[in-house]
């Protein structure tokens, strides 16, 4: 794609044309719910205005990236359904292309090489820093009219530098920030290409946006000091940039960052737990956006919703309650086929091979539940074998009541096995027995299902099979 397919405002904003967004991770460990929000509001963005998302994958790091964290990154985004319309592309695969662009830049006097070894600029830094000024690369190498340059030493290969403008100022009218100000006194000159040739990632980011045709860039809030430099070789290309919006950061729940470091689990963790794509979307969106006092809302809605204009300014601190609460509320609302088939996932991973009645299961279980795996866990009881909690079995499983079991196993040796007539056969026995329901209820949920808490006696009953029960009966 080239950048004729681009018109631009002044601001950079698309003025007619489509609107394209990117996520771009660093594949140099897994994806958490901090990074994949980044990937979130570009998406939703995207999709709400009809536009194309894409996936880049910022691989120049090559010590540290890996095609595990490339996977994790993908897997992730795919369980979500953050589809992408392009890529994903990778920067270690588009060289040729940035050295291109590096030996435009050259020609056209914005790239220069400097000799500058490490140690000489460690040294200057620190001179810097002990003067109590700001520690910055001082030009030494930069061609100026009239200036005389050093030697260049033998042996050492430069690293190429960018000719940031000197004067004035980057300014852009940032969608979460608002309008932000940079001096380009403040900027030193950046490097923009290794001793070996290899571009860095402030360049490459900028190339890429420029053939992606990228119009807006919603990123982490991390990435604001890249900003004025980027925009800076964006016009050094005779390109105006995208619009921006920089996010805030998402904290933990000690109030950290969110990071590996400080444990931030793997998105695909959450897959596993047992949540729910869609209410780990709707948890997202609420971290960091807001559409009036709405908590709860499917993802359709959230499409229909979303702009950039209600992203929060402040930073988002993640709650594991909140998540389960949102999660169990997705739960609840979702169709009883719709459940099952996610719950037999889950049976399956324990051997488990489920039949017909699991819509009905998910139906009767599915308001206690807050995750995939606790209703699999109610779930398990209809079709594996149950042993009793020992506490509520000694409380409730008591010799006195054993004479009332041993009717009721006979009533419902012959009892048609419905709902209705389940609970007829209770009654019999109850009155034969002069018993109050939770007396005789609460040992038979202990028996039949593990628990004395369930819901509706009859209604679960009914759904194990009459042999099953009886077996699990007799055993008290």
């Amino acid at each position: 794609m080239t950048t004729s397919d681009q018109t631009t405002s002044p601001q950079g904003a698309a003025t007619g044309n489509r609107v394209r967004t990117r996520f771009a991770p660093s594949p140099t460990g897994f994806i958490h719910l901090g990074n994949i929000r980044s990937a979130l509001y570009p998406w939703a963005f995207a999709r709400a205005t009809g536009g194309d998302f894409i996936l880049r994958i910022e691989d120049t790091d090559v010590e540290r990236s890996t095609q595990a964290a490339v996977d994790v990154i993908i897997e992730g985004m795919a369980w979500l359904g953050l589809d992408h319309d392009e890529g994903p592309f990778y920067q270690m695969q588009r060289m040729e292309r940035y050295k291109e662009v590096l030996a435009q830049l050259q020609a056209a006097g914005h790239v220069y090489p400097c000799y500058m070894g490490v140690a000489e600029l460690d040294a200057l830094r620190e001179k810097q820093m002990a003067a109590k000024e700001k520690p910055r690369y001082d030009g030494t190498w930069r061609p100026e009219p009239g200036k005389t340059l050093p030697a260049v030493p033998e042996g050492v290969l430069p690293v190429l530098r960018f000719r940031n403008p000197q004067g004035g100022a980057v300014v852009w009218e940032d969608k979460v920030k608002g309008r932000i100000e940079i001096s380009n006194n403040e900027l030193d000159d950046l490097v923009i290409a290794r001793p070996d040739g290899t571009p860095t990632y402030n360049f490459c980011v900028v190339v890429d946006d420029i053939d992606m045709a990228i119009t807006h860039v919603i990123r982490g809030d991390d990435h604001v000091n890249n900003t004025p430099r980027q925009i800076n070789i964006f016009r050094a290309l005779g390109q105006e940039p995208p619009v921006y919006a920089h996010l805030p950061t998402v904290l933990n729940e000690q109030g950290e960052k969110m990071s590996k470091r400080n444990g931030a689990k793997p998105v695909t963790q959450y897959r596993d737990e047992g949540y729910l794509p869609d209410a780990m979307v709707n948890y997202l969106a609420r971290l960091g956006w807001s559409h009036g006092d709405d908590e709860i809302f499917s993802r359709a809605q959230f499409l229909e919703w979303f702009n950039l204009d209600h992203l929060g300014r402040s930073a988002a601190q993640f709650d594991d309650a909140k998540l389960r609460w949102v999660n169990a509320q997705h739960l609840k609302a979702m169709s009883d086929d719709a459940l099952a088939p996610l719950v037999q996932a889950q049976l399956a991973q324990r051997g488990i091979t489920a039949d017909d009645r699991l819509p009905r299961i998910c139906g009767l279980f599915k308001d206690r539940c807050d995750t995939l795996v606790v209703l699999a866990d109610w779930a398990a009881v209809f079709y594996a074998d149950v042993v009793p909690n020992e506490e509520e079995r000694a409380k409730h499983v008591t010799d006195a009541i054993k004479p009332a079991l041993a009717t009721l196993i006979e009533k419902f040796a012959v009892t048609p096995w419905d709902k209705a007539s389940i609970a007829a056969a209770f009654k019999e026995v109850l009155a034969q027995h002069s018993l109050k329901m939770p007396q005789l209820a609460m040992p038979v949920r202990v028996l039949a299902v593990g628990t004395a808490h369930t819901p509706s006696v009859d209604a679960v009953l009914e759904l194990i099979s009459r042999e099953i029960l009886l077996a699990r009966l007799k055993n008290a």
